[in-house]
């Protein structure tokens, strides 16, 4: 019975520690400090954000606020990474952050260190266009989620590769795919039935025929103006925009209204 016992405790001890060890390892990065989420959303943004982050070596940080003090937007996200030392690798190293402010309805994006490079002001303004109308109608988990997954797949795009390029999809390369082996297939099957020796000549006698007449008349040329009026409405639909913070770390943004 006693060595069972020591059994069933050799078998159960390592389960404990990996167990524990891996709770040591999962970080808070949610700071929904404007009470948007329940605690079990925030339990699953956290465990996603964790796991999504380990493969990229970046933290993906989510920051709500109700800027009682009305703060502008990429102050507060800047100020927020200095004071936290936040970063996957070390502190004040590799991290994303999306600040969601709740008083002026504003959110900002910004990629700090390899997300810098990663997740450039263009790469952020994709990923912040794309969860917009979800901030906008109430969706903030979904419109988390989204924000995670879309840096995740963006920072496994080297830099300066538009990862929103058509020839990416996986779809459009299946399609692709199907339609180049139905051109190869086709050609096989045209090339194995002869080749055709007969056309217009085999018919056409030579000696008689000929251009009965041939004739051009030019009419007139016409060369219509019209001036194009210059937009200045922007819709304030925001923008790219990075900077360094107070601490001196520089960074990609991307702000907006939602």
């Amino acid at each position: 019975m006693a060595t069972l016992i020591v059994l069933v405790i050799n078998l159960v001890s390592p389960l404990i520690s990996m167990s524990v060890a891996s709770a040591a390892d999962s970080k808070n990065l949610i700071y929904d400090e404007a009470n948007l989420l329940n605690e079990q959303e925030k339990s699953e943004l956290n465990a996603l954000a964790n796991e999504y982050g380990a493969e990229r070596q970046t933290d993906f940080v989510i920051l709500t606020t109700n800027n009682t003090e009305n703060q502008d937007v990429q102050l507060m996200t800047e100020d927020f990474y200095d004071e936290h030392a936040l970063g996957y690798d070390k502190a004040h190293g590799n991290a994303v952050i999306l600040t969601l402010d709740m008083y002026n309805r504003d959110v900002y994006l910004a990629g700090f260190y390899k997300a810098e490079d990663y997740l450039d002001n263009g790469r952020l303004q994709s990923i912040r266009s794309k969860i917009t109308s979800e901030l906008s109608n109430g969706d903030y988990k979904l419109a988390f989620e989204k924000y995670i997954k879309l840096s995740y797949k963006y920072m496994g795009y080297e830099p300066g590769v538009n990862p929103n390029n058509i020839l990416f999809n996986g779809w459009f390369q299946l399609g692709a795919s199907v339609v180049i082996g139905g051109i190869a297939v086709g050609i096989m099957a045209y090339r194995s039935g002869g080749r055709v020796t007969v056309n217009r000549a085999t018919y056409e006698d030579s000696n008689t025929s000929s251009v009965i007449d041939r004739q051009d008349r030019y009419i007139r040329t016409t060369v219509t103006k019209r001036k194009i009026e210059k937009n200045n409405n922007n819709g304030g639909g925001g923008g790219g925009g990075g900077g360094t913070s107070r601490g001196g770390h520089s960074h990609s943004g991307s702000r907006g209204s939602f």
